[in-house]
């Protein structure tokens, strides 16, 4: 497609597998990534090397990959009491979601994103949120991103159209479609290098990459995980 791409891109496993898609598909593609005080703050140190090795992978890849922004958004987490924000347990909160939900938080990335891709003139914007396989944050619902596209383009009089290709599939179906858009080499890139661990630890080397092995983003990798690579056994 010959326009341009924003992906949000944090430096794990599905905005990793969102990069690749979109420099698969769109001429020219941005990445954003945000500074909200996360706990797992390491996973933005992990984008520069992911972005390095997926231009080295391709070199139209490498042709179609423009700059990385990064947008400080301390606000967000000053005001937010989460598991994501704060040093503590990661639990069910009394509304039946987890503490790991930040409220607003795809909303506001969403928000900037649009903000700067109106000043790259950038009119594609690709997340990596989903409802298929996930915690149940309701800003990852299918609903609230058309909802939010339509927001957008009235409040800034564009044409954006927001992108979530992974919306409809689960963490076994999210590694196999890197697998089919980079093969083994970018399968192998995101274990070793991208970061989803919720508590940031980045010691520990499982199959399936770093992590704690124990939060919830640990278990829906690993599962993920599991069941691709007992596909692929088959």
């Amino acid at each position: 497609m010959d326009e341009g791409a924003l992906v949000l891109f944090s430096g794990g496993q599905d905005s990793s597998t969102c990069l690749a898609w979109a420099l698969d598909r769109f001429a020219t593609v941005e990445t954003v990534g945000f500074d909200y005080g996360q706990r797992h703050r390491i996973e933005l140190d992990c984008r520069a090397r992911l972005r390095e090795a997926m231009a080295a992978m391709q070199p139209d890849w490498a042709a179609r990959l423009g700059p990385d922004h990064t947008v400080p958004l301390a606000a967000l987490g000053e005001i937010s009491a989460t598991a994501l924000t704060r040093e503590v347990a990661i639990a069910m909160d009394e509304g039946g979601l987890p503490n790991t939900f930040v409220p607003g938080r795809n909303l506001v990335f969403l928000t900037f994103a649009a903000a700067l891709a109106y000043r790259r003139g950038l009119r594609h914007i690709v997340g990596g949120m989903c409802e298929t396989d996930y915690s149940g944050y309701p800003d990852c619902r299918d609903d609230t991103i058309k909802a939010l596209q339509v927001a957008l383009n009235l409040g800034m009089a564009r044409r954006f159209v927001l992108h979530t290709p992974l919306m409809w599939i689960d963490k076994r179906q999210t590694w196999a479609l890197a697998e089919a858009i980079g093969g083994q080499p970018l399968v192998d890139l995101i274990v070793e290098d991208s970061h989803t661990c919720y508590l940031g630890e980045r010691g520990r080397r499982h199959d399936w990459g770093h992590g704690c092995g124990t939060c919830p983003a640990c278990e829906l990798r690993a599962r993920g995980w599991r069941e691709y690579r007992a596909d692929a056994a088959t």
